[in-house]
């Protein structure tokens, strides 16, 4: 079923960003076209940039450790399964010991290569890294793929174990929520949000052949849900019919 994750708050937005940025980077660097190699370092590129202006460490060991603890409280809850939660524990231990065990700043390798960081700079100018602006570039472009595979592994193995640590916790993110069978009437739904711990994130799912996509509107006081269809110019058009649609407000 497609689904669209909407963050309520920054920190929520910029994990979803870094997770949709390394599945980029490992999904293209499976592949073997240099083409599809220059964009896992776009993306790793676009990485830094983010973890540049966010103190992510701590933030999320601090994550980590809150979570192990509301885990391990459940032990002996007969509704919760022990080899399951034993199981999600040991996640949490193997993501936040790496994390832990990094020195200095998140991705510093990375930005203490120069030849990596040449490139990265060209990067922001439309169509800099062409042959003749980066001739070493081109020239590492033409090696075999399993060379650059190589290569690219050394790079991004210090941003794995944040990498992890996103995971395991957007993993958690996502299955803290009941989720509800909705109807959006006409195309639109509305909802008011109370509580004493506001969402963090909501989930919508819909069916495959839905075809329409949501667009939220959103805070801590009340959901807005308009979906849309896609003309033949790939303009917006609103959705005039009932949408049946799945709804998951996540917490932490």
């Amino acid at each position: 079923m497609p689904s669209y994750d909407y963050p309520f708050n920054e920190r929520i937005r910029t994990l979803l960003r870094l997770e949709d940025l390394f599945l980029k980077v490992l999904h293209n660097l499976e592949g073997d076209h240099e083409f599809l190699h220059h964009n896992v370092l776009l993306s790793t590129f676009q990485i830094l940039d983010i973890i540049e202006r966010a103190e992510l460490k701590m933030d999320l060991l601090q994550e980590l450790d809150r979570q192990k603890m509301v885990m391990n409280h459940l032990r002996g809850n007969p509704s919760i399964e022990e080899q399951a939660l034993d199981e999600l524990i040991a996640d949490i231990d193997n993501a936040a010991h790496p994390l832990r065990n990094i020195a200095g700043k998140l991705g510093q390798p990375l930005r203490d290569n120069e030849w990596l960081m040449s490139i990265k700079q060209r990067t922001v100018i439309p169509g800099g890294v062409c042959e003749f602006d980066l001739p070493s570039y081109h020239y590492w472009l033409g090696l075999s793929s399993e060379r650059r595979k190589h290569d690219i592994s050394i790079w991004i193995s210090p941003l794995i174990p944040l990498y992890n640590a996103i995971r395991i916790i957007l993993h958690i993110l996502r299955g803290s929520g009941a989720t509800s069978r909705m109807t959006a009437i006409n195309g639109a739904y509305q909802q008011m949000l109370g509580g004493a711990k506001p969402a963090q994130m909501l989930r919508v799912e819909t069916s495959d052949d839905t075809p329409c996509f949501p667009e939220v509107s959103a805070n801590k006081y009340a959901i807005n849900i308009r979906f849309n269809s896609l003309d033949n110019a790939q303009r917006p058009r609103p959705c005039d019919t009932d949408i049946d649609f799945s709804l998951t407000l996540c917490n932490l």
